[in-house]
């Protein structure tokens, strides 16, 4: 659990670090500013020469080895609220970093927050030991399949609806490799859950960049937490033998329930703003 929340820490800081390094470039280049949609790549070209940015990336780094870690040990349940929590780090350090004021009822899902992986780090037991049903390495390389198709589709949606459908297939993607991680024991190029693993990541990848391009940024960062979370932690109980401490069920659900519940609070923060109050947009977290 400690690398479970040592990983969020890593994410929730490394947003920040890369959200001040895209700042700092905004209007350095002959694009910017002429209000082209979509992903700007001589944007991230001129954020990655910055040393914030470099250090976000090193950030991002630790807490994809700390991730591993701790699927290895722990459910899938806890790591991935632990990982939803990243949103209460980049909120506390947004307010230091880049002068963003909380409001009381944020503060108050960042208190909320803490308090449910408290519950949960008590509640939770270690990994389960259920041997994994051969046909899943297969289905989580069909499952990132989807999460494509999905981005396809999504082009055709208004922006609302667009946005949303955009942030839980991203949240589907970025949950296969959670799924993936406890099906590797080593670096096997014969094994499914390998190609599932890099193609779920990087396919969450795109469509998250698509849904903070175009959409609300809000409601992709809550359909992103709710599916990354709610999905693998299924998966993990009812095919991998994922369990509480014997008679801890129901403080572990609630843990679990509380901290994503703050956590979509905190939306907002899955998108820091800029100095002028429009959005900056920084390289999601590299969570696989």
């Amino acid at each position: 659990m400690v690398c479970a929340v040592a990983a969020s820490v890593c994410y929730g800081l490394a947003t920040v670090f890369q959200a001040v390094a895209a700042r700092a470039v905004v209007g350095r280049g002959p694009a910017d500013g002429a209000g082209a949609p979509g992903v700007d790549p001589a944007l991230f070209l001129r954020a990655v020469r910055q040393w914030r940015y470099a250090v976000g990336l090193a950030l991002d780094g630790a807490g994809f080895a700390l991730q591993i870690v701790a699927l290895r040990l722990i459910p899938i349940y806890a790591v991935s609220a632990a990982l939803a929590a990243s949103l209460a780090v980049t909120a506390v350090a947004a307010t230091r970093v880049l002068s963003v004021r909380l409001s009381r009822a944020e503060w108050t899902a960042v208190g909320v927050v803490c308090a449910g992986l408290g519950m949960l780090g008590l509640a939770s037991g270690p990994e389960g030991s259920t041997p994994a049903p051969p046909a899943l390495k297969w289905a989580l390389v069909g499952t990132a399949v989807v999460v494509l198709l999905i981005g396809a589709a999504a082009g055709r949606l208004p922006g609302r609806a667009r946005a949303l459908v955009l942030g839980v297939g991203a949240g589907i993607g970025f949950g296969v490799p959670e799924v993936a991680v406890r099906l590797l024991d080593s670096v096997d190029f014969t094994n499914p859950a390998l190609y599932a693993l890099l193609l779920g990541g990087a396919a969450a990848f795109l469509l998250l960049t698509s849904a903070f391009a175009h959409g609300s940024v809000t409601t992709a960062t809550a359909g992103l937490v709710l599916a990354e979370t709610l999905l693998p932690s299924a998966v993990g109980v009812v095919w991998l033998g994922d369990r509480t401490r014997e008679g801890l069920g129901w403080p572990a659900i609630t843990g679990f329930a509380i901290s994503v519940g703050g956590a979509l609070a905190l939306a907002r923060f899955g998108e820091l703003p800029s100095e002028q109050g429009a959005g900056v947009r920084a390289d999601p977290p590299a969570r696989g």
